[in-house]
């Protein structure tokens, strides 16, 4: 039984990538699903489609890389299940001076630390990419 499931979705994906494979399946969720969009949108993974098989969907993200470097240098989970983390938009993280992202998780979906800041919302900060 998986008690967080972001962080096995964060896991797998960094585990993927130390191990050079193209792309990774893995048990869908919506809130997943739209981590997944927007590292896809962010230029970190290169495709995430859900496919249903029969009661269960998965997700299958495929991975990006720079030659043979991945896209994705580090990926951390800030906020857990025991540690909540929120911030307001003007407290928000900057990652790697604004070179990365952080996604939140704000009363109108995920997005990144950027995106939260311009329209003034904050939230619950879920992870850090760069």
């Amino acid at each position: 039984m998986i008690t967080d499931p972001l962080s096995d979705f964060l896991t797998r994906i960094r585990n993927a990538q130390a191990a050079g494979h193209e792309s990774v399946d893995l048990p869908s969720s919506k809130i997943k699903f739209s981590l997944a969009k927007i590292l896809q949108e962010e230029g970190y993974l290169s495709d995430a489609q859900v496919k249903q098989e029969g009661v269960k969907a998965t997700l299958s993200v495929r991975l990006k890389y720079n030659g043979k470097q991945p896209a994705i240098r580090s990926i951390k989970r800030i906020s857990t299940p025991g540690r909540r983390v929120y911030r307001q938009y003007d407290t928000m993280p900057r990652v790697l001076s604004d070179m990365g992202i952080a996604v939140i998780s704000t009363s109108t979906g995920l997005m990144t630390n950027k995106q939260a800041r311009k329209r003034h919302l904050g939230g619950e900060v879920i992870c850090e990419v760069y």
